[in-house]
């Protein structure tokens, strides 16, 4: 009887615990679909939230399955949110635990979600990959939505590849394939963008006419009031490019009113202040100046509201430019201001932003930066312009060289090394800046003395002889040439200061470039008689708020390495043997030639020796994009962004950075603008303190004469590294071989010059 009792309590309790199991897993599923509806509503943090407590749940009850769709879920939450590295290292966790898996919908949400968020962090190559494999897998299921969504992620990873045409091919098998009308809606509006960048406007105006008579059809989303926008700023744009009155700013305006109104019915803020602002630069296009500012106070209000800075900045920008045209200076320097102390806020987010507003560097953050020193610099009625503004311009310079920095990496990178900048009491800073109209140079003289000079040249006459100076400086025949035109360029940049300089009694001039001029190494600009070289140690550093100009305090050992013989495609170097033997021969070092030079051996020998000189004499290209940055060692090229995991491991052994990184046999890939950029990236990729490297390769024996008599000079304690390479330089210009400024002129100094 008793056996019998318990028997029955045990049934009892298997049901009870099934029905406890079923109910929580029903009140988990209800969670779920209302953390569905709070993103459908814009309310991202809302859905977090709800997803959390279901994940708490679907844990409880050992349902993996579920768990790891929940954590795709808030993945795609923490996206919206702007938290993408979160939303990275959720999603690799789960593609790591269904890898083994086979294909299944919550397998392909999952590589999706991550292909878009490492598109957006940057890694554009690995996006394309896993994008890929998601569609392989949803091919293999036959899911045409999701196939769809997965095409439009490809379209916009090539469109951020700058691959125009993979983009538009991406888009078009979107359009044919999605079952969803707001995919397709996403997708058109992305291609037509780009049909329009590519000139193929009478596709445009095809496409433009589906879109209109497909827009009043959609469900209200965010998603569908963004493709909106999105659309109304392709019309903005083919208005302006050609001037053809096929939709009017009428109707334009009529589209942004219905998005407003659409993003209040869902209570987005975020897409009505945007919506807000946008139809406030087609009042803007339109001159009418006050409704343009009503509209975009707006829009900034509700941004500043809802602590937006993403968007929030651009209505700064944006009120700037509207009290500049009133011609309330005052008031449009504060405004835009306001714009770069939002860029610098979001500086670790400037690549987290919604897709909607996600923004061009080159279109829609560096004129801000280059607008505001334009208003700083200017001197009405001829008078000087204050120091307070001068001092204000040059920061504003040195905000737009990390900015670039941090766009070239796609990250940022550099948060941890921003300071404030030491002044070296002994060198001069020289900050010239190309604007549209002119050429302004800020000089920061030793004893905290400012000058300031301006010469009145367009763009295109300083970009043109720039370039013409950097293809006659790599020519055998051309110093006539390279003299005059340097001359020109010295003119432009330093004859102003000659007696300000003098008196200064200054030994060091240090150069913060701008655009094409990075390309040119200062150390050849030409007075009529003398280089610069001749005159000056010359330094480069992108910004004094990256570096601490200190003289290093250590013993000077070498981790050298090269490559003499032809490797991945490369011609061989024959003189980078002669280059290795003499720096052993002057300082302590440890060699790796040709075979030995892996990146394996590199990164070993890095980690194990606390040398505090890496010397790399192979090929390599710098280039104003990372994916295109890179060195050559034996056995691959190591670009720069895997230079971080290569030397970077030396902090687990020993806290120090590399104190000079010398590259001496790379080169600025041609035609490309800011290509010097790369050096930079370099740089600060491999930790490095001072790093000295060649704007263009001599497979010349000058290389193993330079870098002998720079080894020869660097054990002179007295000397900072600006003048040891200054007297390396010069030892090649007085030799009567190597006079021309092609041998001496392309090493720069990049970073702490002392």
């Amino acid at each position: 009887m008793v056996r019998g009792r318990n028997c029955d309590r045990s049934k009892s309790q298997l049901t009870t615990a099934k029905d406890t199991k079923e109910s929580s897993q029903i009140l988990a599923q209800v969670l779920d679909i209302k953390g569905r509806l709070q993103l459908a509503q814009s309310k991202a943090e809302d859905a977090l939230d709800t997803w959390r407590v279901s994940l708490d749940i679907y844990a409880k009850i050992g349902d993996e399955r579920a768990v790891l769709q929940n954590r795709i879920n808030q993945a795609q939450a923490l996206q919206t949110l702007g938290f993408y590295r979160q939303a990275e290292k959720t999603l690799r966790e789960s593609t790591q635990i269904l890898q083994s898996q086979p294909n299944s919908p919550v397998k392909v949400a999952a590589l999706h979600s991550l292909g878009n968020v490492v598109q957006v962090t940057g890694d554009l190559e690995t996006s394309r990959q896993i994008l890929q494999q998601s569609l392989e897998g949803a091919s293999s299921l036959q899911d045409q939505q999701a196939i769809a969504d997965i095409f439009l992620s490809l379209g916009n990873t090539a469109r951020v590849q700058q691959d125009t045409q993979t983009a538009i091919k991406y888009y078009q098998q979107t359009i044919n394939t999605a079952t969803s009308p707001t995919t397709r809606i996403q997708a058109q509006a992305n291609q037509i963008r780009l049909l329009l960048k590519t000139k193929q406007l009478s596709a445009f105006q095809t496409l433009s006419s589906e879109i209109k008579t497909q827009l009043n059809d959609l469900p209200i989303s965010r998603t569908a009031i963004s493709a909106r926008i999105n659309f109304a700023q392709s019309l903005m744009q083919f208005r302006k490019e050609t001037a053809a009155d096929t939709d009017s700013w009428l109707d334009i305006a009529q589209l942004l009113a219905t998005a407003i109104e659409q993003a209040k019915s869902l209570q987005d803020r975020r897409t009505e202040s945007y919506a807000i602002g946008v139809l406030g630069q087609v009042y803007e296009q339109t001159q009418q100046w006050s409704d343009a500012q009503n509209l975009t106070q707006q829009a900034l209000l509700i941004a500043q509201a809802i602590d937006a800075k993403d968007i929030g900045y651009q209505w700064e920008w944006q009120l700037g430019r509207l009290l500049k045209i009133k011609g309330d200076t005052k008031g449009a320097v504060a405004a835009y201001t306001e714009a770069v102390n939002n860029l610098q806020a979001l500086r670790s987010d400037l690549v987290a932003v919604n897709s909607a507003v996600k923004f061009s560097f080159r279109e829609e953050v560096e004129p801000v930066y280059r607008e505001l020193v334009d208003l700083l610099l200017q001197s009405p009625g001829n008078t000087q312009v204050s120091s307070e503004n001068l001092e204000k311009a040059s920061n504003t310079i040195e905000l737009l060289q990390i900015a670039e920095l941090e766009n070239f990496f796609r990250n940022n990178c550099l948060n941890a090394q921003i300071r404030n900048p030491k002044k070296d009491p002994k060198a001069a800073i020289i900050y010239p800046f190309i604007l549209p109209d002119r050429l302004e140079v800020i000089l920061q003289l030793p004893q905290q003395r400012w000058l300031h000079y301006s010469t009145p040249v367009v763009e295109k006459e300083v970009e043109t002889t720039l370039k013409q100076l950097q293809e006659n400086l790599l020519k055998p025949h051309t110093l006539r040439q390279v003299q005059s035109l340097s001359q020109k360029v010295y003119k432009w940049l330093i004859q102003p200061a000659e007696a300000a300089l003098a008196e200064s009694k200054t030994p060091t001039l240090v150069f913060v470039l701008d655009g094409w001029l990075r390309n040119i190494p200062m150390a050849a600009l030409y007075d009529g008689k003398q280089y610069l070289v001749e005159k000056y140690n010359i330094a480069l550093t992108p910004s004094l708020q990256l570096i601490e100009p200190k003289p290093s305090e250590k013993e000077f050992k070498v981790i050298a390495a090269g490559l003499s013989e032809a490797s991945s495609g490369f011609f061989a170097l024959p003189n980078v043997k002669l280059e290795l033997e003499q720096i052993r021969s002057q300082v302590p070092s440890s060699i790796l030639l040709n075979q030995e030079f892996t990146s394996k051996a590199l990164q070993n020998r890095i980690n194990s020796l606390p040398f505090p000189i890496v010397h790399l004499a192979t090929h390599g290209q710098f280039s104003s994009k990372a994916e295109e940055t890179f060195i050559v060692a034996w056995d691959e090229r190591i670009y720069v962004k895997k230079l971080n995991e290569l030397v970077r491991t030396l902090e687990q052994n020993r806290p120090e950075a590399i104190e000079l990184l010398i590259l001496s046999a790379c080169q600025t890939a041609a035609g490309d603008e800011q290509a010097a950029l790369g050096i930079a990236g370099v740089a600060f990729q491999a930790g490095a303190r001072s790093t000295i490297a060649s704007l263009w390769n001599l497979d010349d024996p000058s290389t193993a004469v330079l870098m002998s008599q720079f080894y020869q000079e660097l054990g002179n304690k007295n000397l900072t590294k600006a003048e040891v390479l200054r007297r390396a330089q010069l030892a090649l210009l007085q030799n009567p071989n190597y006079q021309r400024p092609r041998f001496w002129a392309p090493y720069v100094l990049l970073g702490n010059w002392l």
